[in-house]
């Protein structure tokens, strides 16, 4: 049975022609729910802020409220990579490595306040157990973050335009 090459050009660009318009409103809706999401962040965030201010909270809550504004600056750098990868068609990964330093630092914030805690009051085996794991913790974060703002600085620098990525 002999095939049609013009019958298989058709069928070809019409297949391409339906992925490329169901990736984009998988795009679409994924764009839509980080933006709802962004959003009810940022109000939580807001609601922190205030609770804080009328409270006047200390460092625990205060390392909440960064910690929300770290994770809502997360989101909008993953809507960014998404609109950036709608409208170019390619996904670049120095947006991805910038949301696991952002992560990184997150979590750096929290073991340290954590560790601070733990240091008030008698030094149990349990409580220098906890110091001697947040601290292994940290050190392991320091060389995460270390290669990532390294692999951010290199892949910046390969770049012939010298562009940021996902820049249009």
């Amino acid at each position: 049975m002999a095939t049609d090459p013009e019958h298989e050009g058709r069928l070809t660009r019409m297949s391409a022609f339906v992925f490329l318009h169901t990736e984009h409103a998988v795009y679409a809706a994924l764009g839509l729910l980080l933006a709802t999401t962004a959003i009810l962040a940022l109000i939580d965030a807001t609601g922190l802020l205030v609770g804080a201010i009328r409270e006047l909270g200390g460092s625990a809550k205060l390392l909440e409220i960064v910690d929300r504004l770290l994770f809502l600056l997360m989101l909008v750098e993953i809507l960014h990579t998404v609109r950036v990868s709608m409208r170019s068609g390619k996904l670049t990964c120095e947006p991805f490595l910038i949301v696991g330093l952002i992560a990184s630092i997150r979590r750096v914030l929290v073991i340290t306040l954590q560790s601070s805690e733990v240091m008030h009051g008698a030094l149990t085996p349990e409580r220098e157990m906890l110091f001697r794991a947040s601290m292994i913790e940290l050190g392991v974060l320091a060389g995460l973050i270390l290669t990532m703002v390294v692999s951010i600085f290199l892949l910046h620098r390969a770049r012939d335009d010298q562009e940021v990525a996902g820049q249009e």
